[in-house]
């Protein structure tokens, strides 16, 4: 072993609340402790915060179809809902060859289809149900042209029947598993790091992103296995895409790959104001797309009184921590589609969070499906 590999398992076996740079005063939590901090509330019925009842909701729908994509290390089933039928086109190669012939259409001649593909994925990280609360409401609204609340979505369903959508509601459903309180809204950023990311072995927060320096989380160091991981330690963003350790993002690969999606976004959230953050390691020009999509939106949030973040500033990578490869990148990569993060507020209590409510949290989800149908339709009609 050398004395670099040494030095960094030293480091691992003892976490300290200065490695990791935490802010919080709380730097240790248990399982017990973390329970108890969860609020007594009542959780509104237009909220999913957990598995419950997900199957048997998506197995019954009318409009939409159903599938059963993967099977997380848990047990547990990926289930992929699709609007719209699919349209085949010719492909003579995959994408990576395509672009080696300067000829994209060669793997799939996007032009060719009548409507516009939409790939929205759900929390890969289990304790980011607000995506899960918007793809699920998402799916009522194709089914009923009504969100949970009850209220007229008509006109985004509209839109939706306009594209071929494809929603997965949980693409961590292991991470989901674990998570009880359901919602972060109105809990604190300890509690965040507890859940999201877990613990080390001695109890101390693991934190980002210093909880990535462990992959998979599991072994002497690892502690409280927190909401970012399935039931193997593996947390799906960060997979190893070319040898892949688990079932859920090649089972998302795989959907890009057929699909060959106009648009794709794997849905997260944060304590800020929602956010679409620029995509790794594509061309410049797919970056100018995602930012005009993300200009278009901020201005929807704005009209309805929502926060949102600052457009990001196109540009490659470098410098000494460059951007990571991570799952958006490799969904480019295998279909050509302009993919991007989101990151959509939890509602942390402290003030120097995004304030919002579980309601506005849900228009916030539904506004970015509205601009990205929007947009897509627009880029069809070019």
């Amino acid at each position: 072993m050398t004395c670099r590999l040494m030095f960094s398992l030293a480091i691992l076996a003892a976490p300290s609340a200065g490695a990791f740079a935490q802010a919080e005063p709380i730097t240790k939590m248990t399982y017990a402790e973390a329970k108890a901090r969860i609020p007594e509330r009542e959780i509104p019925a237009f909220w999913m915060g957990s598995l419950a009842g997900l199957s048997g909701r998506l197995e019954t729908l009318d409009r939409g179809t159903t599938k059963v994509v993967a099977i997380s290390p848990g047990g547990r089933p990926l289930h992929l809902v699709t609007y719209g039928e699919h349209e085949p086109v010719e492909r003579l190669a995959n994408y990576n060859s395509a672009i080696g012939a300067r000829e994209p259409a060669a793997y799939l001649d996007k032009t060719a289809r009548k409507k516009p593909v939409i790939f929205l994925i759900g929390p890969v990280h289990g304790h980011e149900v607000e995506a899960l609360t918007g793809l699920i409401n998402l799916i009522e609204i194709m089914e009923t042209g009504k969100d949970l609340r009850g209220r007229d979505q008509r006109g985004l369903q509209a839109l939706g029947q306009r594209c071929r959508l494809l929603i997965m509601p949980a693409g961590n459903p292991d991470g989901i598993a674990r998570f009880e309180p359901q919602t972060l809204k109105g809990m604190t950023v300890a509690d965040l790091q507890f859940w999201g990311q877990g613990t080390w072995s001695d109890d101390t927060l693991a934190g980002w992103p210093g909880a990535k320096r462990l992959h998979p989380m599991a072994g002497p160091l690892a502690g409280w296995l927190g909401c970012y991981y399935n039931d193997a330690g593996i947390n799906p963003m960060h997979d190893e895409f070319f040898a892949p350790m688990s079932s859920e993002a090649p089972a998302i690969l795989k959907i890009a790959l057929e699909e060959g999606p106009d648009l794709a976004t794997s849905l997260h959230s944060h304590g800020q104001p929602p956010v679409l953050l620029r995509p790794a390691y594509v061309p410049a020009e797919s970056q100018e797309r995602v930012l005009a999509l993300s200009e278009q939106y901020y201005a929807l949030l704005a009209e309805r009184g929502l926060p949102h973040g600052r457009p990001f500033r196109v540009s490659a990578e470098g410098g000494a921590n460059p951007a990571s490869f991570n799952l958006t990148s490799a969904i480019h990569h295998v279909s050509g589609a302009d993919a991007f993060t989101f990151e959509c507020p939890h509602g942390l209590v402290e003030e120097r969070y995004c304030q919002v409510t579980l309601e506005e949290i849900l228009d916030i989800q539904l506004a970015l499906y509205e601009a990205m149908m929007r947009f897509a339709l627009e880029q069809k009609e070019q």
